[in-house]
């Protein structure tokens, strides 16, 4: 079995798509499957490695591997293979156009306007329109798998795209992730994810300031590392943030999970998510969150139940307000969101997967 992803988990810039793949990827090892990561090159680390009970072979660049990874799978130099995973991750590796193997298309989200955000302007809107108009069609008969629906929406609305070949495998969450520990004396704010301009954390910053006008003591954390650290730095500065501020970088898996226990309210100002993975996890530590009324979000939040979903930056400003201010409102949301989580498991992940891919081999069995 194959997975052909853009990054590996070692990446430095890896985040929820990495740790999809790897946690489905180590189910189906320990199942007795033969499974292969192919993905681009990790600096400074050797190009393949055993992980997990399945190999992952990291070579060629971050845009090579669009072109070296189909040619290493469909040229046989990764072994037999039964069956193919490919993760379209904005950029496709066109895989209908090269692969004869049973396969399925993992899309986590729409990328839309994070074109523009990650690239200059002549390459975003190549990006968007490969993403939006070429390459739907030539995936009109394949399988795709996603995270939500509301994730589904957006895909199915692609041209060329037919709703009955997308379906939804939910993300899991480590069992680890579970209500312990004590609350921070302070008002606490966490947000965790890559320091990307999607994140917004810029933006967060900029309603964390207005929230610590009418409530002090508060204390917030974004916990990440990426290309806007920066530039996260200098808004802390310009907006005399850096005292109730901090960027921790990544964390650890306990220091994490300690986090989530901590926080008060976990936030996310990001314009595009296939789950919102991170909120999920605070909610299984009982942790309520506030969060953009996107896609994705739409499902790893009950809106009114176990968090709140906003629409601008006064509305969210005013949201965390409330729930810092309230303990009882914050305690009935953060029971209610364990219960919301807690059908998500990567173990559900897998076999949600394993099926689809199952399907389509009895659907398309292997050519040369």
């Amino acid at each position: 079995m194959a997975i052909l992803a853009w990054r590996d988990l070692d990446d430095p810039e890896a985040g929820g798509s990495e740790l999809h793949a790897h946690e489905v990827a180590r189910r189906w090892a320990a199942a007795g499957i033969d499974v292969v990561l192919r993905t681009s090159s990790v600096s400074g680390r050797a190009v393949s490695i055993e992980r997990d009970g399945y190999t992952a072979v990291r070579r060629s660049g971050r845009y090579g591997v669009f072109a070296t990874g189909p040619m290493d799978i469909a040229g046989g130099r990764l072994g037999p293979l039964d069956g193919l995973v490919e993760i379209w991750n904005g950029m496709p590796f066109l895989s209908p156009m090269w692969s004869g193997l049973p396969r399925v298309v993992f899309m986590h989200h729409v990328h839309g306007e994070m074109w523009s955000m990650a690239l200059p302007p002549t390459l975003a809107r190549a990006g968007k329109f490969l993403e939006a108009r070429l390459a739907p069609p030539v995936y009109n008969r394949s399988r795709i798998v996603t995270l939500s629906e509301s994730s589904r929406r957006e895909i199915v609305a692609l041209p060329g795209v037919q709703a009955s070949r997308v379906s939804v495998v939910s993300p899991g969450i480590d069992p680890r992730y579970s209500p312990g520990g004590h609350r921070s004396e302070r008002p606490l704010v966490v947000a965790i994810g890559r320091l990307v301009p999607v994140k917004n954390f810029g933006r967060l910053v900029g309603i964390l300031a207005r929230v610590h006008e009418q409530i002090p003591e508060l204390e917030a954390i974004i916990v990440g590392e990426g290309r806007e650290r920066s530039s996260l730095e200098d808004r802390l500065v310009e907006l005399g943030a850096k005292s109730y501020v901090s960027l921790p970088g990544r964390l650890g898996a306990e220091e994490l999970l300690d986090l989530y226990r901590r926080a008060w309210v976990v936030a996310s100002a990001s314009t595009r998510e296939g789950w919102g993975l991170t909120l999920s996890e605070a909610a299984a530590c009982a942790t309520p969150a506030v969060a953009t009324r996107i896609a994705g979000h739409l499902d790893a939040i009950d809106d009114g139940v176990t968090g709140v979903l906003v629409d601008s930056e006064e509305d969210f400003a005013r949201e965390l307000k409330t729930l810092l201010c309230d303990p009882l409102l914050r305690r009935r949301l953060g029971r209610a969101a364990v219960e919301h989580v807690a059908p998500l498991t990567w173990e559900a992940t897998a076999r949600g997967t394993l099926a689809a891919l199952a399907a389509e081999a009895r659907r398309t069995p292997p050519r040369s």
